[in-house]
């Protein structure tokens, strides 16, 4: 007489899951859902739960496939109805996550960390910012430890001061516009050069005059209550201005709650003359002489023509030749002069190239 070989039919081996795990009065309860949506469902990107859960069904261990007992549920939450119970322990169960996939967290946490600092500092040298490699670099010289139950930009702020005990790096100045009554202008020059502020431009052509100048961050609020008690307003213009033609506009969180500071959308420091030139209280009373000034590169020291010229005029090869003599502190050339040795070193290369084997 044969033996027949009877295997269990059915069953749902819960492997390669991501598992969301919570205690509550004494007991565990746990739910099997699919990898990477249990994120995407805490940040609301996800709303479908079918979408997240493997099965609508709540387990003491899942690795076990140890269901929980229907008095436990009743004891703990309430209710019998697993959806409810499963969408509770999704939002604040702690997610079980294994090693590949903490560690591709982290690395990602630790590579935006580190993109924040770039943004937000400079090579007090140079004015300018530092290489993405070279910050992960400096940040790996100090030992520093992604914390993954804290925010990235809290992180990023909190290094930029351990970097600067070792490092010659600085926070990349604020540039604001600081519009007040004349009768108050003596007193915010004073406060500024308390504050070692650099005066970018000056324009007193309006009923109100107004000053853009970069400060740095750590002023923010000081000057924001500073203006607002002498009737001005402020306008940020680059939460981090670098080395001119550098300067971008970041989402600044730690302006929150100032309703007179306006956000900005991201926009290169070429158009900043343009936007100076739009935001003039009376542009019909502006001189020839003002005009040539808002227009004026300081890098070339020239004057460039009108809007959409000054504009072009910081894609030129010519602004990016005196950027890098500017960075070696060397003199600024005209533009006759960078083409002569544009034309020379073309010459140069293929001289060599004719005589290279």
């Amino acid at each position: 007489m044969s033996k027949t070989l009877v295997q269990p039919i059915g069953q749902k081996r819960l492997t390669n899951v991501a598992i969301v795990r919570l205690k509550k009065h004494g007991m565990r309860f746990e739910v099997a859902c699919y990898k990477n949506k249990v994120l995407s469902w805490r940040s609301g990107v996800e709303k479908d739960l079918d979408e997240v859960l493997q099965s609508h069904t709540v387990y003491s261990n899942v690795s076990k496939g140890i269901l929980a007992k229907s008095k436990f549920l009743y004891t703990a939450f309430g209710t019998t109805d697993q959806s409810e119970i499963c969408k509770e322990i999704l939002d604040k169960g702690e997610l079980q996550v294994a090693g590949k996939e903490r560690e591709l967290q982290l690395s990602s946490q630790f590579r935006d960390i580190a993109t924040i600092v770039m943004q937000k500092t400079i090579n007090p040298e140079t004015q300018r910012p530092y290489t993405i490699s070279m910050i992960e670099r400096l940040l790996h010289e100090i030992h520093f430890a992604v914390d993954p139950q804290s925010n990235s930009k809290k992180q990023a702020l909190e290094v930029i001061k351990e970097l600067q005990k070792h490092f010659p790096i600085k926070r990349a100045p604020m540039r604001m516009r600081l519009i007040i009554p004349e009768t108050n202008l003596s007193t915010l020059m004073d406060k500024l050069g308390g504050w070692n502020a650099n005066i970018v431009l000056r324009d007193e052509s309006g009923s109100q005059p107004s000053l853009v100048c970069e400060i740095d961050p750590g002023l923010f609020r000081d000057c924001d209550s500073f203006v607002r008690g002498l009737q001005g307003r402020l306008e940020i213009l680059a939460v981090s201005a670098h080395l001119e033609g550098d300067a971008h506009v970041y989402n600044y969180d730690d302006a929150d709650g100032f309703q007179s500071s306006s956000s900005q959308e991201p926009q290169p420091v070429a158009e900043l003359g343009e936007m100076l030139q739009r935001s003039n209280i009376s542009t019909e009373s502006t001189s020839g002489e003002e005009q040539a000034k808002q227009n004026r590169c300081s890098t070339c020291d020239a004057i460039v023509g009108n809007a959409k010229q000054y504009r072009e005029h910081f894609k030129s090869d010519w602004h990016k030749h005196n950027l890098r003599r500017k960075t070696r502190q060397l003199p600024p050339l005209s533009a006759e002069e960078c083409g002569r040795a544009e034309i020379e070193l073309d010459d140069m290369k293929a001289e060599l190239k004719e005589y290279s084997f």
